[in-house]
């Protein structure tokens, strides 16, 4: 079980990374628009609606990721307390009753909702002439798949919690920056900091 969670984990990150790309092809994109708009007077029509379809893949396609690295928002105030046993138990009940059908709903309803779109070459109705955006919407099938597979693998994770005791430990990745952890990296303490700033409190009171 092990080795698919591990699999699946490392296919949810592949994926958030490469689709995190368009972080940058969205930013080069606004950039440009800002300069054609008002040094060059050519603003494009189809702007505003490729900054969306930028975002709306983007957004979509990292939820596998984020939930591979448990980085979704999560209601903790009690949960945090609680031994890893029931912490599992709680989640794989969600994950069966609400995550699995909400998902797998998802995937039924885009597959049409995409198919549908391609049929009629759908095309943005903000303008008279808009983009296509049925490549769009075949995203939305795409990425819940992705998620689904990844809601497979933590209830795979939730069982091997139940049988241990314990969390598997989560393939590392990026994480936020933990101030305590970066001070036992670099080996300075709370005195070291302290000592270091009173020299320039000194020099701020002289001057």
């Amino acid at each position: 079980m092990m080795a698919f969670i591990r699999f699946v984990d490392r296919l949810s990150t592949a994926v958030g990374k490469a689709f995190a790309w368009l972080i940058l092809a969205l930013t080069l994109h606004i950039c440009w628009e800002v300069f054609a708009r008002y040094l060059l007077n050519r603003p494009s029509a189809w702007a505003f609606d490729l900054q969306i379809m930028y975002y709306g893949i983007l957004f979509m396609m990292a939820g596998a990721y984020t939930l591979a690295k448990n980085g979704h928002v999560r209601g903790d105030v009690l949960y945090g307390f609680l031994p890893p046993r029931v912490q599992a138990a709680l989640d794989v009940t969600l994950y069966v009753v609400f995550f699995i059908p909400g998902v797998t709903a998802m995937v039924w309803a885009g597959w049409y909702y995409a198919g549908e779109s391609i049929a009629i070459r759908e095309h943005s109705s903000l303008m008279a002439d808009g983009p296509p955006i049925y490549p769009f919407k075949v995203f939305i099938p795409v990425a819940g798949a992705f998620l689904l597979l990844q809601g497979f693998a933590e209830i795979g994770r939730c069982i091997l919690c139940l049988r241990r005791g314990a969390w598997p430990r989560r393939a590392d990745d990026v994480e936020e920056v933990d101030v305590d952890k970066l001070k036992q990296m670099v080996h300075v303490k709370d005195e070291d900091i302290a000592a270091a700033d009173r020299p320039a409190a000194a020099q701020g009171q002289r001057s």
